[in-house]
């Protein structure tokens, strides 16, 4: 997914290789979710051809076009959003999806344009989820009117960025996605800065010291989480395991060993963060090892225990009965006075783990034993 450093990237390199020259040619998809067009595609493509760009423009996850002349293009990126300029690369760290010599413009293009001097560049978006719009002044709009300072080229002061974060009483990790309160930083980013910082995903950002607050602010450059992120993939940093939770209601690496929750929010925030990944029936990403583990252990859930009993229950009657056919055969009737074998029940300790509830120590194995009646007399047959 498109984050700021992939869209700035490509502000980038718009801006180095297309400001001043001018588009000979436009053609924008017949594809009405992507591309938000009131006056239809004729119109849109009309108002780009002789027009000459300007600058590249960006906030947050949404860049635009600059032009000599209002409307200007403006592209919100979504999932799979990206620019692709014909023979130069806009990233150099990911593998791109298009390819110039083969494909061009590419079948998932949404925007082209072809410029004075031949150079061609093409928005393309294959999950359908990015926008392509028409806006004459797009500051002063929505999307971009909404967002809030930029991670990039508007950063807080430290003492702004104390007092925004003293009034959130919400976890970090959410508070960081939010895109009013800092445009521009998505998920991984935020697991970075939160790991540089050494602050847990999950602490109530009101709670943080200044310190933490400090370090969140400066997100020193070190060791980055990003190559163990993809695909979740299981490993360490600096020697140190990587774990995975949900957080701002994404899946979250962090370090255990250096992002710890403060004070005695730790059994609350995480006790709930897992009741609702087994509510929705996955805790695969609950991060159930390493310093955490005992704060993460299930208490005792009605529920399992009633569904381990009724399978020991079914395990007990199914020996029972085998062992009954072993001894006297399978047709013969159990004797009336030899009572059932009171089934082991499975009990959930505190501490997670199933035990078998066995009889007291005093207690006869009645399964085995026939109790003898030889108290009672029996008169013989005339």
């Amino acid at each position: 997914m498109p984050e700021l450093p992939e869209v700035e990237a490509a502000r980038r390199t718009l801006q180095a290789h297309c400001v001043g020259r001018r588009i000979a040619r436009c053609a924008v998809a017949d594809d009405a979710k992507v591309v938000v067009a009131a006056a239809g595609r004729a119109a849109f493509e009309r108002s780009m051809v002789g027009r000459t760009i300007v600058a590249a423009r960006r906030r947050g996850k949404n860049l635009w076009l600059q032009l000599d002349a209002p409307p200007f293009p403006s592209f919100q990126f979504g999932m799979a959003g990206a620019i692709y300029i014909k023979g130069i690369p806009v990233t150099k760290y990911k593998r791109s999806v298009v390819n110039s010599e083969e494909e061009w413009p590419s079948k998932y293009s949404k925007f082209f344009a072809e410029l004075d001097d031949g150079l061609e560049f093409s928005f393309t978006d294959k999950r359908r989820f990015a926008r392509v719009r028409l806006f004459d002044d797009p500051e002063t709009v929505p999307p971009i009117s909404e967002l809030g300072p930029d991670a990039l080229f508007e950063p807080m002061s430290v003492d702004n960025f104390l007092d925004s974060l003293g009034r959130k009483k919400i976890g970090i990790k959410a508070l960081l996605l939010d895109q009013s309160f800092i445009s521009g930083i998505g998920n991984w980013i935020a697991d970075e800065v939160l790991y540089q910082s050494r602050i847990h995903p999950l602490q109530i950002a009101s709670n943080l010291p200044r310190e933490s607050c400090e370090a969140l602010h400066r997100s020193i450059q070190e060791e980055w989480l990003f190559h163990h992120r993809w695909g979740k993939k299981p490993g360490k940093v600096n020697g140190k395991k990587i774990e995975f939770i949900t957080a701002g209601g994404r899946t979250t690496a962090y370090v255990p060993q250096l992002q710890k929750l403060i004070g005695t929010q730790s059994s609350k925030m995480i006790a709930a963060n897992l009741e609702r990944l087994e509510e929705n029936g996955d805790t695969k990403d609950s991060g159930t090892e390493g310093e955490d583990a005992d704060i993460l252990k299930p208490k005792k859930r009605a529920s399992t225990s009633r569904a381990a009993r009724g399978q020991q229950n079914k395990d007990t009657v199914g020996a029972i009965s085998r062992k009954a056919r072993g001894n006297g055969g399978g047709s013969k009737k159990p004797d009336a006075d030899v009572e059932p074998a009171e089934p082991e029940t499975v009990v959930t300790e505190s501490n997670g783990e199933q035990v078998l509830d066995q009889p007291n120590s005093n207690a006869i194995n009645k399964s085995d034993q026939v109790t003898r009646r030889s108290s009672r007399k029996v008169k013989p047959r005339k």
